[in-house]
């Protein structure tokens, strides 16, 4: 039997600090290796910490809501056998003291995606940060916390794998939800209400509850998909005066990045309103076609395309500023800016020049589910190059953005709603749009600008165009 000590690990590539924010396990539970110990939040995102070792927790050393550096102990686990599994280094541990053989800490870095350094070489060394690259996730403010329960011997949480979405929530168990056409939707009255209230078709929600029923969430998370955002409840007021939430986490990383760029990129804004008919029109066959079944389809989808291709005839504004020199980027690494219960985020789509009409739909939606789910790791909104930040949802027109931190672009989708227009000498109406873009004016003079504006424009009008 051997004790062994977890070390909170640097999960955000140099990140020094993060927050205790939910215990998965209570000590006497049994762990086995890749089980979740703990979520923890960091500057940059929310993340699932698997354990690395399997046997029985011992103690939590830490307490939830508490926020400490990287290298402290955090939680112990008496291992079962008497071969001693591996251990991080400057781990404490009752029995021998040796680092892991490289075979050990193969097992290890296969099992839980952790890279485990060599041990330092004295006791007396400053433990170093142990396990680096794993992460899910994003958050801001405060947190509620969650009843803990202690889960059966037999049942270990799985860390969820990371993926990317935009829409329609898919269910977290294995098994597939039931869908609309295998038969009635499983709903209680007070969900159908609330379904009826905020113009929610239930057909179209993807059941999560646990006997496959509609649940709050289903239905609150379809409606912020929708064309105007609300609030879905009006609180009572407080009984305390004020409310003082500390400045950490991924809101504390939100401040410092705006700030950076607001000072640093001297901003340029421009703005145009288009007939996104065609548009309108184009998502409506897309919806309707087999090729899409099961991916869900929203004006966003053609936004993305014509980015794409607006930036291959205007390079300069998918490109990086340094002192030194103007980094082009000759690929997109398309950002999506979300909104989740934790603040903004920035993820993005890889090599999204490279993608299809449908693999893209499929990766935006994925972004996006994964994103609002709070799944987001720190590498999947690395090395952005250019971002979409889609208002409309909240029923605004168009806005102002503030660059992503290290892009010189920015494009921003306003609501799509009927509007007087004048086609052919005549006052019809037609679905329109206001696109508005930031640009850093040290890389984007103001007529590539305009071009780049007007190339997007000129899809909306006519998603045809990108069949050229």
């Amino acid at each position: 039997m051997s004790e062994l000590t977890f070390l909170l690990p640097d999960v955000g590539e140099g990140l020094t600090e993060a927050e205790i924010v939910n215990w998965r396990v209570a000590p006497g539970d049994a762990v086995a290796v890749n089980d979740v110990l703990v979520e923890i939040e960091t500057a940059k995102s929310l993340v699932e910490l698997p354990s690395p070792y399997s046997g029985v927790v011992g103690l939590l050393l830490v307490e939830e809501g508490q926020t400490i550096d990287v290298g402290t102990p955090i939680i112990t686990v008496t291992s079962a056998t008497d071969a001693e599994p591996p251990m991080a280094p400057g781990s404490a541990a009752t029995g021998a003291d040796t680092a892991p053989s490289p075979a050990e800490a193969t097992t290890v870095e296969q099992a839980t995606g952790y890279s485990l350094p060599a041990k330092p070489e004295s006791a007396g060394d400053k433990p170093e940060p142990v396990l680096v690259g794993h992460g899910s996730s994003a958050s801001t403010g405060t947190r509620r916390r969650r009843a803990r329960s202690a889960p059966a011997a037999h049942e270990h949480l799985a860390p969820a794998p990371v993926h990317h979405s935009t829409a329609e929530p898919l269910p977290r168990s294995a098994a597939p939800a039931p869908s609309a056409s295998a038969g009635p939707v499983l709903a209680k009255p007070p969900i159908r209400k609330l379904a009826k209230d905020l113009g929610v078709d239930l057909a179209v929600v993807t059941p999560t509850g646990p006997i496959g029923d509609v649940t709050r969430e289903d239905v609150v998370r379809e409606a912020s998909q929708a064309s105007v955002f609300r609030n879905i409840d009006t609180p009572e007021w407080p009984d305390q005066r004020e409310e003082r939430i500390p400045v950490k986490g991924v809101r504390k990383m939100i401040a410092q990045t705006m700030v950076g760029s607001a000072f640093s990129a001297p901003h340029v804004s421009l703005f145009v309103d288009v007939d996104a008919t065609r548009t309108m029109e184009y998502v409506k066959r897309l919806k309707a076609g087999t090729d899409y079944a099961g991916i869900r389809i929203s004006p966003l989808l053609v936004m993305a395309k014509a980015i794409i291709w607006a930036v291959r005839r205007n390079p300069t504004v998918n490109a990086a500023w340094t002192d030194e020199e103007i980094i082009v980027k000759h690929y997109v690494n398309l950002g999506i800016a979300a909104a989740t219960p934790r603040g903004l985020i920035v993820p993005n789509v890889k090599d999204a020049q490279a993608m299809s009409m449908r693999d893209l739909a499929s990766a935006l939606e994925q972004l996006t589910l994964t994103a609002r789910d709070g799944k987001t790791s720190p590498a999947e909104m690395a090395n952005g190059t250019i971002t979409i930040t889609n208002i409309g949802v909240f029923g605004m027109d168009t806005g102002t953005p503030i660059l992503n931190a290290g892009e010189v672009g920015i494009v921003a989708l306003g609501t799509i709603k009927p509007k007087p227009w004048v086609v052919d000498g005549e006052v019809r109406v037609r679905q329109v749009t206001t696109i508005g873009a930031s640009f850093d004016h040290r890389v984007v003079d103001g007529d590539v600008a305009s071009r780049f504006l007007a190339d997007v424009a000129s899809i909306i009008e006519e998603p045809a165009l990108l069949l050229d």
